[in-house]
């Protein structure tokens, strides 16, 4: 008995029948001698009476085949006639494999991100997929518990990104908005009220009037005074697209004689670069910088300059990408330019902050083709000249590229509160 001939639920049924005709058989012929051969002569009659057109024949013919082959094994003397092979099933065409999670995944995804059915399935048929499968998994989506829940969550979200966009609309409307003002320091109570509370960047061109960083630093007063001590710096950056997420990856301790002669040599390169993240200033040794430092732009607090401040030291044509700070800060040109670029915390959900602090939206070249909704984002740009300071307000987005050799001081010692706490995405592979 072959049982391909039938369906997997119908082999059951048939092992069962099966091994009851078999201990049924042998207790009959027990007792009665020639039970045997009187019932194949009834199984014959029997089946010979089945109309073609009866429901399951294949499991009715296949049910008499296995009968059959049961009694002549019990009875071998008889001469039985051969009943025609169970037919198989119509052949099919073997049924697709089921889609993977991640695909299965990235459908909801893409539902909730607004891409239309119709260019998911394109894009599932050039990734090799079935595509009646294919659509047919996008159809279900829409009925799936864990997606409907997702779809309420979003709309939950979506409010939020309403209020937002509706308060940076207001923002908007205020004249000369989409300009970084240049001026002189205000009072402490104006500058939090108009830039720290109300949020806006602001250039200070008046903050380094008395500090002698301004007449004494440059790369051969660096290499004289501290040429001999180690500090950290960013290298091999051009070969790693992603630098400022990998940055921990690009650190090296170098002496900094030799890197300064390496920045002199260079040229304009984003490869390497003395950032933030030196912690050169919290280093004895680099004390004699801090001396350099005079008055401080409003609402600072002196007393924690030297934990709360970084060095950056590097040469043209360094690169810091797109991405906001989770504290308000000021950072002070003493050489060279440094070009700005930046955006309201409000139009985040424009510039598709998926990963952290960080966006992959690059001001410089920007693929719209991939990220549309930022051609909607309102960029702020100004360049700030040696002795300027540039105010940084809280979660504001920035892009900022050194367009001369640069030595610059950032601080975030501001005497108001100046510790929030974010809930950052952590999403790597969008």
């Amino acid at each position: 008995m072959n049982s391909n001939a039938i369906e997997p639920n119908q082999t059951t049924q048939l092992g069962a029948c099966t091994y009851l005709l078999h201990i049924l058989l042998k207790e009959a012929e027990r007792r009665q001698s020639g039970f045997v051969r009187a019932t194949i002569e009834h199984v014959l009659k029997d089946h010979s009476g089945i109309p073609d057109d009866v429901p399951d024949r294949r499991f009715v013919d296949a049910l008499f085949s296995e009968i059959l082959d049961m009694l002549r094994r019990a009875d071998p003397a008889s001469a039985l006639p051969e009943l025609p092979p169970a037919p198989r099933p119509r052949a099919t065409a073997a049924a697709a494999p089921e889609l993977s999670r991640d695909w299965r995944q990235w459908i909801a995804e893409s539902r909730l991100r607004d891409c239309t059915p119709e260019s998911m399935l394109e894009t599932m048929k050039a990734a090799g997929l079935d595509a009646a499968q294919a659509e047919a998994a996008i159809r279900a989506m829409e009925n799936e518990p864990a997606f409907l829940a997702g779809r309420r969550m979003q709309q939950l979200q979506r409010k939020l990104e309403s209020v937002a966009g509706n308060l940076q609309k207001l923002w908007a409307s205020a004249p000369r908005y989409d300009r970084v003002e240049k001026r002189t320091s205000p009072p402490r109570e104006e500058f939090i009220e108009r830039y720290v509370r109300g949020c806006h960047p602001v250039v200070l061109t008046d903050v380094t009037r008395d500090w002698p960083a301004m007449k004494r630093w440059s790369p051969d007063d660096l290499k004289r005074r501290f040429g001999q001590f180690d500090v950290e710096i960013q290298d091999g950056r051009d070969a790693d697209p992603n630098y400022e997420e990998n940055k921990l990856a690009h650190r090296r301790v170098v002496q900094l004689g030799p890197f300064v002669d390496r920045v002199l040599a260079g040229g304009p390169t984003n490869d390497y670069y003395l950032t933030a993240n030196n912690e050169a200033l919290r280093s004895e040794a680099f004390s004699p910088l801090l001396a350099d430092i005079g008055s401080l732009p409003p609402a600072c607090d002196r007393s924690q300059l030297a934990e709360r401040s970084s060095f950056w030291f590097g040469p043209a044509g360094t690169k810091t990408p797109l991405h906001h700070d989770t504290i308000m800060l000021f950072h002070t040109q003493v050489v060279g330019r440094k070009r700005w670029r930046l955006i309201s915390p409000l139009e985040t959900p424009k510039l598709y902050n998926f990963n952290n602090v960080f966006s992959p939206v690059d001001i410089d070249d920007p693929d719209l083709g991939r990220y549309p909704l930022f051609k909607e984002a309102t960029v702020l740009d100004v360049v700030v000249e040696p002795g300027e300071t540039l105010f940084l307000p809280l979660a504001w987005w920035h892009q900022v590229v050194s367009l001369d050799l640069c030595m610059s001081l950032s601080y975030s010692n501001l005497d108001v509160p100046n510790d929030f706490s974010f809930r950052n995405p952590d999403i790597r592979n969008w």
